[in-house]
């Protein structure tokens, strides 16, 4: 039996949470780590309870969704909900962090992003990244590696 990396294990598992996005826009999957262990997970989407994108529309306001929750917020926001610290834990996302997201993922103490995809990569986001000295690499998934289960 083939194993996979560790690296495609977290974007697999990410990929896999993407596919809960409620976003009709860009389904969005996040994974925390610290110590090769999951300690959150989350996907773009709505407040617990409210309404949805794929049930009611995009809530569109300077060309920004304002209705969905990021992933990489809603995996942020699930660590502090329970009492799950961040600080030197690493990231996974489906795709590269918005830049409002690259805040919250310094302050939370994230050390390293990675992620699949390229999407609107903003500057400043790297830069800020660079200050922070938080690792940022891109790590493309291969969704082949899926494949494996049915051997």
């Amino acid at each position: 039996m083939e194993r996979i990396t560790w690296d495609q294990y977290f974007m697999a598992q990410s990929h896999l949470l993407a596919l809960r996005s409620t976003c009709t826009r860009l389904a969005v999957g996040a994974t925390i780590v610290r110590d090769k262990r999951i300690i959150a997970g989350g996907y773009n989407g709505s407040i617990a309870g409210g309404a949805h994108c794929i049930d009611e529309g995009c809530y569109v306001i300077d060309n920004h969704c304002v209705r969905t929750i990021h992933a990489e917020m809603n995996a942020i926001i699930q660590c502090a909900k329970f009492g799950v610290p961040t600080e030197g834990a690493e990231i996974y996302v489906t795709h590269f962090p918005c830049l409002h997201c690259c805040k919250a993922i310094i302050q939370s103490g994230i050390r390293a992003v990675y992620y699949a995809q390229d999407y609107k990569n903003h500057p400043y986001a790297l830069e800020l990244f660079q200050q922070a000295n938080v690792r940022v690499e891109q790590v493309p998934f291969n969704a082949e590696i899926l494949s494996l289960l049915q051997k």
